[in-house]
């Protein structure tokens, strides 16, 4: 019986040892401002209609877009295995763009994301991004977007590539605010509705029944084809309602327009 009590008292000490260490790994997990309130920020003071001030970022606003990094960088797997699949995708998506943005300051002066490395898109495969706490050390733009947002099936829409910038000119424009959980089918809807509506990224020409749509429908065609029996039937409702009942009605042709790799800013 003595012995019985020993083990048992043994038993709980390890179980309360185990206890406060999980609690000490939450504990020691930062909370993050889902509100992306400090992104919201930088945007409002630094982007306007897709355009970004790099210059104006680098003089007065390196200070807050490295404590907003900061702040992504400390998510830990504690908290992030409770966050929904919406706050996950706005996580993610943000930290894309943010840090994409760190990447061109840190290698000014450029003139595309191009010039950096030798290799054509050298630049989103370059690890830069620091997540510890999400057991990924190190991680690219290319981790959060093949690795992650397509690749996790409760992630996994095709409507990023609406949000997510590569500091082009042929990008989707960079939104001026952030992505929150709680908005972010809406937002991701105006995004597509502002990205196939600007005519110089995706335009339909009635005349010859012509999409001309931008080559991120072609590099990622099979993604919006999971969702849609074909690519225009996938577009057409991101258009005004003449337009989309025009592609819905004829035989529509496709064709990709070249992409612009310059950058977006002043």
């Amino acid at each position: 019986m003595r012995c019985y009590r020993v083990l048992l008292v043994v038993a709980l000490a390890a179980g309360l040892v185990a206890s406060s260490a999980g609690d000490g790994r939450a504990a020691s997990c930062p909370p993050l401002d889902h509100s992306h309130g400090a992104w919201t920020a930088l945007l409002a003071r630094w982007e306007s209609a897709g355009v970004v001030d790099y210059e104006g970022i680098a003089r007065d606003g390196r200070d807050a877009l490295d404590a907003y990094l900061r702040m992504l960088s400390g998510a830990c797997t504690a908290r992030y295995q409770s966050w929904s699949p919406a706050r996950r995708r706005a996580f993610w998506v943000n930290a894309y763009n943010a840090f994409t943005v760190q990447l061109v300051l840190d290698n000014r002066p450029i003139e595309s994301l191009q010039d950096v490395g030798w290799l054509p898109n050298a630049a989103f495969r370059r690890r830069f991004i620091p997540m510890p706490g999400l057991d990924r050390d190190v991680m690219s733009l290319d981790d959060i977007e093949h690795g992650i947002l397509r690749a996790d099936p409760a992630l996994r829409d095709p409507r990023i590539h609406f949000a997510l910038v590569c500091a082009a000119r042929s990008c989707p424009p960079l939104r001026s605010e952030a992505y929150r959980d709680v908005d972010l089918d809406a937002q991701l809807d105006d995004q597509g509705r502002t990205f196939l509506r600007d005519t110089r990224k995706n335009r339909w020409e009635p005349r010859t029944h012509t999409l001309r749509l931008s080559s991120i429908f072609k590099w990622f065609r099979d993604d919006f084809e999971t969702q849609a029996p074909s690519l225009a039937a996938y577009v057409a409702p991101y258009f005004d309602d003449e337009t989309a009942a025009a592609i819905r009605a004829t035989d529509v042709r496709i064709r990709f327009l070249r992409y612009d790799w310059s950058l977006n800013g002043r």
